[in-house]
């Protein structure tokens, strides 16, 4: 774990953005580097594995809490909402973390060759992070140095990191995404749906026929897999897309109200109220002190 500590410090260090997160050549697979406990965080995550190597993170989803800190992995099997803050951390001991987003792809393709069934899960967990894991995030970490070989080992490796997703210890959470019939690969491309059209109004039919579903199931799954009806995941995708338009494109309230499909502005900054705790100009302007 230690030398995977030491590369992902020095990718991180290199370059990370303002946010803390720095990417790699590698689908799905970035580093973080946060150098003080921050501000919370309300995102949908996609479905991801992040691995803790120092420092501390706790997410929150709903009203359960999860702390998580080196050696530990969370584990994210849905897009969910979640609030998320680092709560140690420091310049001289950041917080760092290797972080997969998983490929639902490569998950079905390996589910089917060693036979896999999924099982029901909670779309939230943290686990202590499996050595074979992060022995292949190890040597993928090691090709950076080695950018002739990435496009030769890079893909095989990633690959292989999913097969150890799928069957170490947190096989049984993630087996649903792999699996090409089941309720959360079904729901997964409702999500899709979503997010390339969460400014325009949902259809429910469409999205029930998406995922092979009657409406009254489909409304019964959405839920269960992602803890929220389908508008209520359409409004903070909305509301979420909204604060990025101000915070890094420099929107006006209205506008970035208008632009992710809010008809009223005061209903926008309303809802942005409950969402982020904060009325949109105030935590605008908390934000630019922060920063």
């Amino acid at each position: 774990m230690r030398s995977l500590l030491d590369l992902v410090r020095r990718h991180a260090d290199g370059y990370a953005d303002r946010s803390g997160f720095a990417p790699t050549p590698f689908p799905g697979l970035g580093v973080v580097r946060m150098l003080h406990p921050g501000e919370l965080q309300v995102t949908v995550q996609k479905p991801l594995i992040a691995i803790c190597l120092q420092g501390r993170k706790r997410v929150m989803m709903g009203t359960a809490r999860f702390d998580y800190g080196a050696g530990e992995a969370l584990l994210i099997t849905a897009d969910v909402p979640t609030t998320s803050q680092i709560v140690d951390a420091s310049p001289a001991v950041p917080y760092y973390a290797l972080a997969l987003e998983l490929d639902p792809a490569i998950l079905r393709a390996l589910s089917v060759e060693a036979d896999l069934h999924p099982v029901n899960a909670a779309p939230i967990r943290i686990e202590p992070a499996d050595p074979d894991v992060t022995d292949a995030a190890l040597r993928l970490m090691r090709l950076l140095d080695r950018p002739a070989a990435l496009p030769v080992l890079g893909e095989a490796l990633l690959r292989e990191m999913h097969y150890w997703l799928l069957t170490g210890r947190h096989g049984a959470a993630i087996r649903g995404l792999g699996a090409v019939d089941s309720h959360a690969h079904r729901i997964a491309r409702a999500v899709a749906l979503i997010r390339q059209d969460y400014a325009r109004a949902l259809r429910i039919g469409d999205l029930a026929a998406a995922a092979g579903m009657s409406e009254s199931s489909f409304h019964q799954h959405f839920r269960t897999i992602t803890t929220l009806s389908p508008l209520q995941f359409q409004k903070q995708l909305r509301l979420i897309e909204a604060r990025r338009l101000m915070l890094t494109d420099g929107a006006g309230i209205a506008h970035a109200a208008h632009a992710v499909g809010y008809e009223s502005v005061p209903q926008f900054t309303r809802d942005y109220g409950r969402l982020f705790g904060l009325p949109p100009g105030r935590d605008m302007r908390d934000a630019r002190l922060s920063a």
